[in-house]
């Protein structure tokens, strides 16, 4: 064995927890050791198997997170139910005046309005005094790309 390059091995080293305050004596090269939890204190050897070990909140931030994380998921499924519901107002869609405006005159506000029109046919829609054909294809656009299911058209016979 070489000489001089060995550490000091100190057989009363002192070990203290900062937990409970227990001290006792092993063999080291540190003259003092401190930890932050020993056999006493620890859930596993100590018995308490229910109490968490929490080292500066870790298990408050989780749960922290956690309850972030479920608002978010909450708040996009509203928002994804309310873009594409049938109560929305047809102003808000941002079509042209004059198309909005002869809607209005006919009694139709909501999307869910037009959508029913649109269900008796692309004629009852274009019944409507002051609705043409560009309008009738702008709405049926505007309201595809919102991710609304439009109704199949209704033909009727020719007599």
């Amino acid at each position: 064995m070489k000489q001089g390059i060995h550490p000091t091995y100190y057989t009363d080293a002192r070990v203290t927890c900062a937990s409970c305050g227990n001290t006792w004596t092993t063999g080291s090269t540190q003259k003092e050791i401190r930890v932050e939890i020993c056999s006493k204190c620890h859930p596993f050897f100590s018995g308490e198997s229910q109490r968490i070990v929490d080292i500066e909140g870790q298990v408050d931030r989780f749960y922290k997170k956690l309850q972030v994380r479920q608002a978010y998921v909450e708040e996009k499924k509203s928002r994804a139910e309310e873009k594409v519901s049938p109560k929305r107002p047809l102003s808000e869609l941002e079509m042209s005046v004059r198309a909005t405006a002869a809607l209005e005159k006919a009694g139709i506000t909501q999307v869910g309005q037009f959508l029913a029109k649109l269900g008796e046919g692309e004629t009852a829609v274009l019944a409507i005094e002051g609705f043409g054909r560009k309008s009738l294809i702008d709405f049926k656009k505007k309201l595809r790309s919102l991710g609304y299911e439009l109704p199949e058209a209704v033909e009727t016979p020719a007599a």
